[in-house]
């Protein structure tokens, strides 16, 4: 087949990095695969280098941005019709809110035979107005009736979207996001030299977290989520991975608690670093105020180490109470703090975690088995004969 990816950005990011592995693993099938993208621009860095390197044929689309703009989504539309109507895919997959609401138009347009849209997380959610959810959900609709398949990395998008008025029940599969786990070894990393690279000595217990330095990854929520935890065990030390436009409004705030020296921040950080990175911590802290399917908390889980989670969207689908880490309600600070000490105290209850949650994140998160079930999916698709 002849098969086209589209994703509005290649920054470092779930979405991102499950599509460049989706593409390899597609053309590594006898796929002629190409992918296509929006400019990669911002603080959250890039993927551009690893789709040009790879065997697949990667194109950027100037016109395909992020931000609403009618001028250049007119402009993004037309290119993309005008690009598959040149390479004549057999599959047209998109990924992402922009790419998902104007590629699939350009494929329906375009007479593309087989469309695809992969929901890695919801375009609209609960950090947004009640205007531009309804917006939102109703571009989301419209282009399920143009599309045969929605792919959610968590069954909980499939619930939320269908709970809206998106799709069909038959419409949606639920195939996990995948990872290189043989990448994630904690064998080959050696956790004491991670931990003086940051100058923590064995007696810390230390809790990282995987996000961009933004507004509702749920970094506010989680500096009262320190102030609670360092209160009770002082020997708590965290770790933020990430970097963006909001590290000095944070950093302000932690010198303003005086919390400061309890956090450590690397910056960003290249997607292979992550493994040793989180060979370092004992237990992952997310509080994101919305997901898909968190992507770090089943990389966390690959090395071994529980999470704690707020319990929304597909955190649950991972973080599994009493078996791999610890939820709180959303927004419960004080519950997610308890849960964080809880782990903090109990190093027998933290290793058996680790242990369960690398044994269902192999089983689960393979990058193999997610192409696998693509390419099923486009074969089942394809000798259907549908129609949209």
């Amino acid at each position: 087949m002849r098969i086209v990816h589209i994703i509005t950005r290649l920054i470092i990011g779930g979405a991102q990095e499950n599509t460049i592995l989706s593409c390899r693993g597609l053309q590594a099938r006898g796929h002629d695969v190409f992918l296509l993208s929006g400019p990669t621009l911002g603080p959250e860095g890039s993927l551009v280098g690893q789709a040009r390197a790879s065997p697949f044929a990667f194109e950027e689309i100037p016109s395909l941005r992020r931000q609403v703009s009618p001028i250049h989504d007119l402009r993004a539309l037309r290119a993309l019709r005008r690009r598959l109507q040149e390479l004549q895919p057999d599959v047209v997959h998109t990924h992402s809110s922009k790419a998902g609401v104007l590629g699939r138009i350009a494929a329906h347009q375009a007479g593309v035979p087989i469309i695809i849209h992969t929901i890695h997380g919801m375009s609209f959610n609960r950090t947004q107005s009640k205007l531009v959810r309804t917006a939102y959900a109703m571009a989301e609709r419209y282009c399920a009736r143009r599309c045969h398949a929605i792919v959610s990395v968590a069954a909980a998008m499939t619930a939320q979207a269908l709970a809206a008025g998106i799709g069909r029940a038959e419409q949606f599969e639920t195939i996990r996001s995948g990872i290189v786990v043989e990448d994630f070894d904690p064998s080959r990393h050696n956790p004491r030299e991670v931990r003086r690279e940051w100058n923590m000595d064995d007696s810390a217990v230390v809790v990282g977290t995987v996000a961009r330095l933004f507004f509702n990854k749920g970094y506010e929520q989680l500096i009262d989520i320190i102030e609670q935890a360092v209160a009770q065990e002082r020997n708590m030390r965290f770790v933020w991975v990430g970097d963006g436009a909001a590290r000095e409004i944070y950093e302000a705030e932690l010198r303003r608690r005086n919390l400061r020296e309890f956090v450590t921040m690397t910056g960003l950080l290249p997607p292979a670093q992550m493994p040793r990175v989180l060979a370092g911590i004992d237990l992952l802290a997310h509080t994101s105020q919305w997901e898909g399917l968190p992507r770090a908390v089943a990389q966390a889980l690959l090395m071994g180490k529980p999470a704690v989670s707020f319990a929304i969207d597909g955190a649950p689908e991972v973080v599994l109470p009493g078996r791999t880490g610890e939820l709180a309600a959303l927004n419960d600070t004080r519950g997610f703090a308890a849960a964080l000490v809880g782990l903090a105290r109990d190093p027998e209850r933290r290793a058996e975690y680790g242990r369960t949650g690398r044994n269902l994140c192999l089983a689960e998160f393979d990058h193999r088995a997610m192409v696998d079930r693509l390419d099923e999916l486009y074969r089942r698709l394809g000798g259907s004969g549908n129609r949209v």
